[in-house]
């Protein structure tokens, strides 16, 4: 696992620098588009359940209207957040969660800490380490697979884990980005609440 740590720490460092143009200038657009905040930052849960405030660029407008109603998913991403999450540049300054020890650049993808009660057992186990920027589940269907699916995937990857096969997923993920695959679940923007599983469920 030190290995593994020394990768990410040089990997995220290498793709910030990389990566800084197109930052730049995905933070200029969101500031000039909706005038707030480039920067998304919200907590969720890492290794050992632990939280981490976890940074994103901003892909959605507001949550309410300006009479207090509740918008959609689907109303809140505009075109210029649907291009950004498209192309996962929205996931670009997860390289500093990255360098700073909170995730890794391959593992479980961090989910919201109102789902840490949700889990059952097996499900929880996808906090044996740290989330990261892309997963074995993301590369097998990202937001088009169900919950239940995505921690069996979660959960294999834990069980399976090597350089190798850290590797392989990131060459898989460029690819997927390149598709543009998974993006959303069907019917949806992005991907419904996780309210936990089925009785039986794994």
């Amino acid at each position: 696992m030190r290995i593994k740590a020394l990768v990410d720490r040089v990997g995220a460092a290498s793709l910030l620098v990389l990566t800084a143009p197109v930052l730049g200038v995905a933070m200029v657009a969101i500031r000039l588009e909706g005038g707030g905040d480039a920067i998304f930052v919200q907590e969720r849960l890492g290794l050992h359940g632990a939280r981490f405030r976890l940074y994103k660029l901003r892909t959605m407008g507001p949550a309410t209207n300006a009479d207090g109603t509740p918008r959609s998913d689907a109303e809140r991403l505009g075109a210029l957040g649907r291009l950004l999450r498209t192309s996962s540049v929205d996931e670009l300054p997860q390289l500093i969660n990255v360098l700073r020890g909170e995730m890794s650049l391959v593992g479980p993808r961090p989910l919201l800490v109102q789902y840490g009660p949700r889990y059952s057992p097996a499900q929880a186990r996808r906090h044996e380490m740290r989330p990261g920027l892309t997963g074995w589940a993301q590369v097998n269907g990202r937001n088009a697979i169900s919950w239940e699916e995505k921690f069996r995937l979660d959960t294999w990857y834990i069980d399976h884990w090597s350089l190798g096969l850290d590797a392989k997923i990131l060459l898989m993920t460029a690819a997927r980005v390149v598709g543009a695959s998974g993006i959303s679940s069907a019917g949806n923007a992005t991907m419904p609440e996780f309210m936990g599983s089925p009785a039986g469920a794994a």
